[in-house]
This record gives C-alpha cells, sequence and structure tokens, in this order.
C-alpha cells in the first residue's frame, strides 16, 4: 500500500515536471536508462518500484536500497537493471557475500570491500560506465566477456534483467488500467 501511494505521488509530480536524461554518444539503447524520449518520472518510478519488489521477492538486503540503483542509472547513463542484475547472479542479491563487504557484485573477485550498499553501488555503476562502457562495450553480452570468465555470465545476467523489465511492464499494466485520480 505504501509502493502504491509512493507511486501515486511519483505520478502527479511527473504531471508538473518531467525529467529526461539525454544519452550519451557512443552507448546502445540497451545501456542507456533513458531508452526512448518518451522516458518520464513516471517510468522511472516504475523502474524504481519494479527493483524494490523483485529484490523484495528475493528477500534481498539490497531492496532499502533502490534509489541509490536508480541514482546510479541516471549518473552513470546504465540500463536501470543491469547493476541489480549482476548483484542477482553474483551473490543472489547480496545474500551470499565475504561479511560485511557489501559487495554483492563480484567486484574484484569479491574481496573489494564497500562502506556500505550505497558506495558499492555508486563504485560500480561507475566502474561499468569508465571500464566497459566507455571502452566500447554496447551490451551485456559484451560486457559478459570482460567481467566474467563464465561464458554463460551474460545469459544469467539478462535473465535476471528480463525479470525487473517484466515486473515494471505489469506495474505499467495496473497502473494504466487503474489510472490515479488527481
Amino acid at each position: 500500500m505504501i509502493s502504491i501511494l509512493i507511486l501515486a505521488i511519483l505520478v502527479v509530480h511527473s504531471a508538473i515536471s518531467k525529467v529526461m536524461a539525454a544519452p550519451v554518444a557512443g552507448t546502445s539503447a540497451i545501456m542507456a536508462y533513458n531508452q526512448t524520449a518518451q522516458d518520464s518520472t513516471t517510468q522511472l518510478a516504475y523502474k524504481k518500484l519494479a527493483i524494490k519488489r523483485v529484490l523484495e521477492k528475493y528477500n534481498s538486503v539490497l531492496a532499502a536500497n533502490a534509489d541509490d540503483f536508480m541514482k546510479a542509472c541516471e549518473n552513470y547513463n546504465l540500463d536501470c537493471y543491469l547493476l541489480p542484475s549482476i548483484a542477482g547472479l553474483e551473490s543472489t542479491f547480496g545474500q551470499n557475500i565475504y561479511p560485511r563487504s557489501y559487495n554483492a557484485w563480484g567486484w574484484g573477485r569479491g574481496l573489494i570491500m564497500f562502506k556500505d550498499w550505497a558506495d558499492g553501488i555508486n563504485t560500480i555503476g561507475a566502474g561499468l560506465r569508465k571500464n566497459y562502457i566507455n571502452k566500447g562495450a554496447q551490451d551485456v553480452y559484451e560486457i559478459g566477456r570482460i567481467y566474467s570468465e563464465s561464458p554463460t555470465w551474460a545469459v544469467r545476467v539478462e535473465h535476471f534483467m528480463k525479470e525487473f523489465q517484466a515486473e515494471e511492464n505489469q506495474i505499467s499494466l495496473f497502473f494504466n488500467q487503474n489510472p490515479v485520480q488527481l
């Protein structure tokens, strides 16, 4: 119920101001969180809610960090589902990590320590942008060739990305069928 109230507030806010972010030149549509000119505050709210709901489904300690995932996708122009999906594969969404490392992404073989989840999310987001996407990796498969020795890494990350997208589609469908009355 609280999530629906938060989303309703964001829908009202989007009616007042639209937030658009220009894609970074040279990146593909899969890596940019702002994939079309139609993305708006409402659609970003759907993505945030989808992240929160999928992470809650997996009883992830990262569920409380949906805002941090959204900040990273906006700051580094990433697909909003990339970071949580990598965490899903590498650590079952933060459940299987080196104690108090806050490293759900296997960064540095999982031995690099972050001060908290927000620090980890921001650092990994910046690292993906600088060391992968800015160097030509245009999709999750090209990132996977660099990120992991496993030939199935990308397809497994993509599985989680599709799960987040399916959740977003359900949220969007619900609100399109049940518009918020202002």
